[in-house]
């Protein structure tokens, strides 16, 4: 996969910190650009926030067409049958947004991970699978990809990485179902993850923006 093109856009000068957050299935990087305002983000931090454009795919479930996507999906069952293929590509390609921001002087304890629907998914796999420690991994309306795998692709650098998992209790895209199963899954493994739960759809809203920011503010303060 070829490196990614992006949206970035700085809370100050000389940022000392990264969030880079993955957009869903058929939108792009602008997609979650607008909400930084609403995040109510101290002046104080001076955060790079980062949004990706996913390559442009042919989605099966979607009759083929072609749409911004980090990977295929094939059936209305998203965990089975998974393009494991895709999902690594991005990872690989996100774990390397991860290292220019190393390479730029930003610390990986200073790099937050963040994704929504499928974005969400290649968030959690990539800052699961990351060599060094990250600062915290924000996963919403969203599931774990790739139980299978887990084991052999987990890095244990990232074992006490904490994680920030969101759903809509009336998702028709991801059932919530399937994201308090990964919830429990990783929650068994020992991982710090913490479960919020909202009255909204596959979207996000007004109370769930609030608990990002202050998660955001705990992780980077």
């Amino acid at each position: 996969m070829q490196s990614l093109k992006s949206i970035q856009i700085e809370t100050r000068d000389n940022p000392d910190s990264a969030v880079i957050w993955l957009h869903g299935l058929g939108a792009d990087g602008n997609d979650f650009a607008p909400i930084i305002p609403e995040l109510n983000l101290p002046d104080k931090l001076g955060i790079r926030f980062i949004f990706p454009h996913a390559p442009i795919r042919p989605i099966t479930i979607n009759q083929g067409y072609q749409m911004p996507g980090w990977y295929d999906i094939y059936s209305d069952d998203i965990v089975s049958g998974e393009d494991e293929h895709g999902i690594k590509a991005s990872s690989s390609a996100i774990r390397q947004m991860c290292e220019q921001q190393e390479a730029s002087g930003i610390p990986p304890e200073r790099i937050i991970l963040a994704g929504f629907s499928q974005g969400g998914a290649i968030a959690l796999h990539c800052g699961l699978s990351y060599p060094r420690a990250l600062g915290g991994i924000m996963a919403l309306s969203t599931y774990l990809p790739l139980h299978a795998s887990f084991a052999n692709d987990a890095n244990p650098a990232n074992h006490a990485t904490d994680i920030f998992m969101a759903h809509g209790l009336e998702d028709p895209v991801v059932a919530s179902g399937f994201g308090k199963q990964s919830f429990q899954f990783l929650a068994d493994a020992g991982y710090p993850i913490h479960w919020h739960e909202y009255a909204m759809p596959h979207s996000v809203c007004p109370e769930e923006i609030n608990d990002i920011g202050s998660w955001l503010v705990n992780r980077l303060s």
